[in-house]
């Protein structure tokens, strides 16, 4: 794409000519409502983290075939219905235990997913509640009183 051509279709995505086209920025005028910075709540990410686990609960309750309908200790309704087609000489079973095993396999990567999002979130829900309180007792004048933003400036020259 020449670079005239992406300026041509900016000036169409910005006219509303491409309505299938967005551009990722703040308007020109500084609008959007926000101050472009990002923001996370330690609410929003109580709130993923809790989205998470209860995925990982219902993934892990509904999706296990293989172990469908077996007792503690056995190999599960799916994985003998496996061995006994492949006993009678049937090529399904083959297959079958091959789909279980990359099934579970698929499952288990969910789960550890969830789990690590969840985890993962939960500390850094923590550590910034750590950091906050570690910023808010530094940056505190001598009087106690907040520090003022020309002197937080001086700290970035």
């Amino acid at each position: 794409m020449a670079w005239d051509e992406w300026e041509q279709l900016k000036a169409r995505a910005v006219e509303g000519k491409s309505p299938n086209m967005r551009l990722n920025q703040l308007p020109a005028d500084g609008g959007g409502g926000g101050t472009g910075d990002l923001v996370v709540h330690q609410d929003d990410l109580g709130a993923v983290g809790h989205e998470a686990n209860i995925l990982y609960d219902d993934v892990k309750s509904q999706a296990d075939i293989a172990a469908a309908g077996a007792g503690k200790g056995s190999t599960g309704s799916t994985m003998q219905a496996a061995a006994t087609l492949k006993s009678h000489g049937f090529q399904t079973g083959s297959a079958l235990e091959t789909t279980v095993e990359m099934w579970t396999s698929q499952v288990k990567s969910v789960l550890q997913a969830c789990a690590h999002i969840s985890d993962h979130l939960d500390y850094t829900q923590k550590l910034h509640a750590e950091d906050d309180a570690k910023i808010g007792a530094v940056l505190r004048g001598r009087d106690g009183s907040a520090v003022s933003v020309s002197q937080l400036n001086e700290y970035f020259k």
